[in-house]
């Protein structure tokens, strides 16, 4: 796909799962497997995790023709930034707006989703060249937050992270977000520690089902 086909198939699908965790290896790749199975379909592998290139390079391999969608997370420096797009990530997401990351995601033809929170931020960020811009941590300000900051500059597709759970999950949507990112609520730190990986499938289904509904699809 294309930058464009990619951006398309974030907000079409709207739900980004992300994936950390306190060690890699062949279980992690069960974990991306796990909350595709369950319907959401745009997974996120964050470098804070280790093994994290291997993970996404691995499970690249086993979905390949899958209807998933593998990015990155925490990127903080363009040298990661090209590493995973070569291991396969096809989007790149930052908690801070760093220009280069942003440079180096569209040099290789993907979306670069920056992390900002104020006003000021945010519109940095997407003048910039971001695609998508993350709003971080979204807890803090929560909806209310998303819709003031939406009201003058309604043009910048935001996707609040943090704080969004199957509940409010709706709210958002109707409030005009480009997309959600979702991390523990959806990718139970528990489970994973467990390795139930029938509980992640049933998370994230509930979380696609919701999305579904405040749709209205």
């Amino acid at each position: 796909m294309n930058k464009q086909q990619i951006l398309n198939y974030l907000t079409e699908h709207g739900i980004i799962a992300i994936v950390r965790a306190d060690s890699g290896g062949e279980d992690l790749v069960r974990v991306v497997e796990a909350v595709a199975k369950g319907g959401v379909r745009c997974i996120e592998v964050t470098m804070t995790t280790p093994g994290a290139l291997e993970c996404i390079e691995l499970a690249s391999k086993k979905l390949a023709g899958a209807d998933v969608l593998l990015g990155v997370g925490s990127v903080l420096d363009p040298e990661t930034a090209r590493l995973a797009i070569l291991a396969g990530a096809q989007y790149v997401v930052a908690p801070v707006t760093v220009a280069e990351v942003i440079t180096m995601a569209h040099r290789y033809g993907k979306p670069a989703l920056p992390g900002a929170f104020t006003p000021t931020e945010i519109f940095h960020a997407w003048e910039l060249g971001g695609d998508l811009i993350k709003v971080f941590p979204a807890t803090l300000g929560g909806l209310d937050y998303i819709k003031a900051v939406r009201a003058p500059m309604p043009q910048i597709p935001l996707v609040p992270t943090g704080g969004v759970d199957v509940g409010n999950l709706a709210d958002f949507i109707k409030a005009g977000v480009a997309g959600i990112g979702v991390g523990s609520n959806l990718v139970s730190k528990k489970l994973v520690d467990a390795r139930d990986f029938a509980g992640l499938t049933d998370n994230a289904r509930r979380f696609a089902e919701a999305y579904q509904a405040a749709r209205g699809k």
